[in-house]
């Protein structure tokens, strides 16, 4: 399937909340900073296919199946993983991350909006810093940002458990009614919803086959302020400061 989900470039809630008052701009990573084109995604997927192949000793499908399981259970397999069979997780990232970078592209208008913010801008990431490193680097968008928070700082628990919020604002001092957050899952925008943020929900602008759809729908939910499918044009037309 490689239909168009089910909105304009942008859609806002009645009541959204504006961005005048927001200091920290606060950035997922992986589907949100770059679109499903660029490969990423779908290389992670299958490393981790074969990282749980490898360590069970099973064929692909039942490899694949359990990671699912895993996924679905725990929010992500490495969460399982850890929880389950106390695997060392720094291993884990980085088999999952040795990917192929080719199909990244430089995002002139992205960086330019990013920049163009004012204030702080972090990335909060499941994955590791390195990976978020590499792909911000080759997007062109990395000395933009302040920090990047990943799922090591938060001592693995993952997007959307609160405590992996809680420790980020902590360790960033970052005011949350103060603050946006910018993600491609619904679900983890409930908490920074929750706690004060302006939430930004990405997807893509077509349907990616290597994610669920469940992952990548235009939900509107309260916990939704703003839904866009192209993150740089949404920053220069709602973010930025009028001139």
């Amino acid at each position: 399937m490689n239909a168009k989900p089910a909105l304009e470039s942008h859609l806002s809630a009645t009541d959204s909340r504006s961005f005048s008052h927001v200091e920290t701009w606060i950035f997922d990573l992986d589907n949100t900073l770059y679109p499903h084109t660029s490969r990423i995604w779908p290389q992670i997927d299958e490393r981790i296919t074969l990282y749980i192949a490898e360590l069970f000793g099973l064929d692909g499908l039942s490899a694949r199946a359990l990671q699912k399981f895993f996924y679905h259970k725990y929010g992500t397999t490495l969460r399982a993983l850890i929880e389950e069979h106390n695997i060392d997780p720094h291993d884990f990232l980085d088999f999952a991350h040795d990917i192929d970078h080719t199909d990244i592209e430089l995002n002139h208008n992205l960086g330019d909006a990013i920049e163009r913010l004012p204030g702080r801008k972090l990335i909060l990431t499941n994955g590791s810093r390195k990976h978020a490193e590499n792909v911000a680097r080759k997007i062109g968008i990395l000395d933009h940002f302040e920090d990047v928070f990943d799922i090591a700082a938060s001592n693995f628990v993952p997007k959307p458990d609160r405590r992996a919020y809680e420790v980020f604002l902590d360790k960033h001092g970052v005011e949350p009614s103060r603050a946006a957050m910018f993600e491609d899952i619904a679900k983890n925008l409930t908490v920074p919803h929750e706690l004060g943020m302006t939430t930004t929900l990405i997807v893509p602008k077509t349907l990616d086959p290597f994610r669920e759809d469940f992952e990548q729908e235009a939900v509107k939910t309260p916990d939704i302020d703003y839904i866009t499918n192209d993150l740089a044009d949404f920053l220069k037309a709602y973010a930025l400061p009028a001139k």
